[in-house]
């Protein structure tokens, strides 16, 4: 099956839906699927005959392909929590010798 045929199967439904149900037997959940990787394989030819007139044959050769597709479940991003860190800011030396004199008086 040649590249074309096979983007036909995969803009089909129907691998996603085997690969669901596939994820539902498994115990993963459905929604939260993401496409990781697909390949598409060439598979051995199937060999057959088309008859033909005045007795001649000519080979009918279809050409399957093998779809490997592989399915993860995305991980449900957690935002992280604001801490509010207290950042020192750099002053200059005068600025501290005034807060100094400052918190004396």
């Amino acid at each position: 099956m040649h590249i074309r045929k096979a983007t036909k199967y995969l803009k089909d439904v129907t691998l996603k839906k085997h690969a669901e149900s596939n994820a539902e037997l498994k115990g993963l959940d459905v929604d939260s699927l993401d496409i990781e990787h697909i390949q598409v394989n060439k598979a051995p030819k199937m060999r057959r005959r088309i008859y033909r007139a005045h007795g001649r044959i000519n080979p009918y050769m279809s050409s399957p392909c093998h779809i490997e597709m592989i399915l993860t479940e995305k991980e449900q991003i957690v935002p992280k929590p604001e801490e509010e860190v207290a950042q020192k800011k750099k002053m200059s030396q005068k600025k501290l010798k005034k807060q100094n004199l400052m918190a004396r008086e």
